[in-house]
């Protein structure tokens, strides 16, 4: 499957203002940029022209320039805060996007901390996709290690509940399993993006991933977990010379 060839625009949501790590998206790892981890990966798989970095942040922007992506486009403050969702974000840049280049067919969504991406992982996302004509999406998600059902929280009372007790003696493998979502990336057919359809209101497909190739970066614990997961498993950093082509080359016609 070439996706160069394909209209499919590639979002980034990666503001500048992030408060429990902050600047996030550039902070060091192993000696390059957050950002430019799920970059590269992208890079192997879409063009220059099918990528948009959405930022409020002149050095995210500056950044993502280095590496042939367009600075073109700038994420407008009010979609900038801490309470903005992903599906804002991404439906605004998708739109500028079509406004100035015209429609695309896919709309992918990649988070700027998804640093164990891997672009095998998003090709067969595209396959699944492309094989349920009823989907309207598909989104990269994990199983939970335990049983959902099984479930306890702290009551008012101080003590704990379960959110479904007529588990409470359920077998495990009685049990249907629970996922959710990985915080890689999300693949959309444009129309469906368009008609605002989301997890709770369309058909979304899912592409497990293995949990321990999953991190979300939220606080400093996910941080020491991402850095101890690419410790162990020996991934190598983005090299240095690393940058989006412009136009189709022989290796990527391969893939």
């Amino acid at each position: 499957m070439n996706l160069f060839e394909r209209k499919v625009l590639v979002v980034v949501p990666a503001r500048g203002g992030s408060k429990r790590i902050p600047k996030k998206n550039l902070f060091p790892m192993f000696g390059q940029p957050m950002i430019y981890w799920p970059l590269y990966e992208l890079s192997k798989l879409f063009l220059a022209s099918q990528v948009l970095v959405s930022t409020d942040d002149d050095a995210i922007l500056s950044l993502a320039a280095k590496k042939g992506l367009s600075a073109n486009y700038r994420r407008p403050a009010d979609l900038a805060d801490d309470h903005t969702g992903t599906v804002a974000v991404a439906s605004h840049a998708l739109h500028w996007h079509e406004n100035t280049f015209g429609e695309v067919e896919f709309l992918v969504t990649v988070y700027p901390t998804a640093v164990l991406l891997r672009g095998n992982d998003i090709l067969e996302a595209f396959r699944q996709l492309e094989k349920n004509r009823e989907a309207d999406s598909i989104m990269s998600a994990t199983n939970f290690p335990s049983p959902i059902q099984r479930a306890v929280f702290l009551g008012d009372n101080g003590f704990a509940q379960m959110f479904q007790p007529r588990h409470y003696y359920s077998r495990s493998q009685d049990l249907v399993p629970g996922f959710f979502d990985a915080g890689q990336f999300y693949i959309s057919r444009a129309g469906s993006a368009r008609a605002g359809k989301i997890l709770t209101n369309s058909n979304t497909l899912l592409h497990p991933l293995k949990r321990e190739e999953v991190i979300d970066i939220d606080d400093q614990e996910d941080l020491d977990i991402a850095l101890s997961k690419i410790k162990v498993s020996n991934i190598a950093p983005p090299p240095n010379d690393w940058t989006f082509k412009s136009s189709p080359c022989p290796s990527f016609r391969k893939m």
